[in-house]
């Protein structure tokens, strides 16, 4: 109660340098998906909003993105879903089979409502889906400016590396990742501990579109993890693309990626998924691949004063439920929504509050279950083989599963504007 009682204060002397006007000053750090979304809907709300990237060129981090309902419904408050259906690939269903060939999940998104589906996207592609409108919209971009430290939650000034500072603000925003470097500013106790398994990620091309349609995923045990996510336009507007993950433990990345790229594709990958592996037959080296490292964040309250996390530095979890970019567009819209009907910091207590009920759910979810898909020895595959498998088949179990898929599992209601 006391450090709640320290948080009102703050909130109180930040809504005391407000004046009457609606229009916010809002600062964001990080340049991702969640950063860019809120940046956009706050922006179109009428606010000046100054989005800090710490890279001299914005660029977009990993390969494939799965758009659920939810993802999708934000974009369309945000005018660019059609753009985002233009770039990327029709996504209908979950399949996902163990070494042996037997069937673990299968959820069909036309479970939840007929013809929905989600929409497969490279985050290259999606990066410029929601990059194009920043500038015309009035954010003012700021690159090379890799923020290291926060000044004055209630009235909050932003520090730069490089001795620069920005501010003051009448609203920060967090959006710099999992791996943030603020939030510890914010949250001290906030935990952000490193999964121990990551991936690598690579995109191919699919020109007879063998792996079309659907999120295709094969197991070994519980140690291996393959998966192949069509995402239409490539990095570089080819067509007809499928991005290709491949877990691994994060302590064996780096060695991972300096052995013999052959000895896996031949060895590891063809008598797993013999198909995929012919989808390699013309790579001969890991040029292409990329790391992926995944933290499960845990901070409490998200708000202090007039300074907020958002996306993956509030709520960061493993890939499992591939929900990570679709809350943080819920977010965003959701903020910008919030901030439209009360434009003041009081407002992220709220926001922050309403959110939780959604993505509180996912980050329990995802410890429930990744360790039936990520994880040593022999217990929980045998627990997916003879438990979980048999009881998602059932009746209640099926249509919540495929709810937890399309990311409509909330406590409440989802607002107008982020209703799928």
């Amino acid at each position: 109660m006391r450090g709640a009682r320290h948080d009102d204060r703050i909130v109180e002397r930040a809504s005391e340098h407000l004046s009457p006007m609606t229009t916010l000053k809002i600062g964001i750090v990080g340049c991702g998906v969640g950063g860019m979304a809120a940046a956009l809907a706050l922006a179109r709300h009428g606010h000046a909003v100054t989005l800090l990237e710490a890279f001299e060129q914005a660029r977009p981090v990993g390969s494939g993105l799965l758009l659920q309902p939810t993802g999708l419904a934000a974009l369309r408050a945000l005018q660019l879903e059609d753009a985002a259906r233009a770039t990327g690939a029709p996504v209908r269903e979950l399949i996902g089979h163990d070494s042996k060939g037997r069937r673990v999940m299968a959820l069909d998104y036309g479970d939840w409502r007929p013809g929905a589906h989600g929409v497969g996207i490279h985050r290259a592609a999606l990066f410029d889906v929601l990059h194009a409108p920043l500038a015309p919209a009035g954010v003012e971009i700021v690159t090379g400016a890799r923020i290291t430290r926060l000044v004055d939650p209630a009235r909050p000034v932003l520090h730069d590396e490089a001795g620069r500072s920005f501010g003051p603000f009448d609203i920060v925003l967090v959006a710099d990742g999992s791996a943030s470097t603020l939030r510890g500013a914010l949250k001290p106790r906030a935990r952000a501990p490193v999964y121990p398994w990551g991936a690598v990620w690579t995109n191919i091309a699919d020109p007879n579109e063998r792996f079309a349609g659907a999120l295709r995923q094969v197991y070994h045990r519980a140690e291996v993890m393959c998966g192949a996510l069509p995402v239409g336009k490539g990095p570089g507007g080819e067509q007809n693309c499928t991005a290709v993950f491949w877990s691994v433990p994060v302590a064996g990345i780096d060695a991972f990626l300096a052995g013999d790229f052959s000895a896996w594709r031949d060895r590891r990958l063809a008598p797993l998924w013999p198909e995929l592996a012919q989808a390699f037959s013309n790579h001969d080296d890991w040029s292409g691949f990329s790391r992926a490292i995944y933290r499960d964040v845990s901070v409490g309250r998200w708000d202090v004063g007039a300074c907020a996390l958002i996306g993956d530095a509030a709520h960061g979890t493993s890939p499992q439920l591939g929900q990570g970019g679709n809350l943080a567009l819920v977010d965003a819209v959701e903020l910008a929504d919030r901030l439209a009907a009360s434009p003041s910091p009081t407002a992220l207590k709220g926001w922050q509050a309403d959110r939780r009920r959604h993505t509180g759910l996912y980050q329990l979810a995802s410890k429930a279950l990744t360790p039936l898909f990520q994880s040593r020895g022999w217990f929980w595959p045998w627990l997916r083989t003879f438990a979980f498998t048999p009881t998602s088949r059932l009746p209640g179990f099926r249509q919540a599963g495929v709810r937890l898929l399309t990311g409509t599992l909330r406590l409440g209601r989802f607002p107008r504007v982020s209703k799928p």
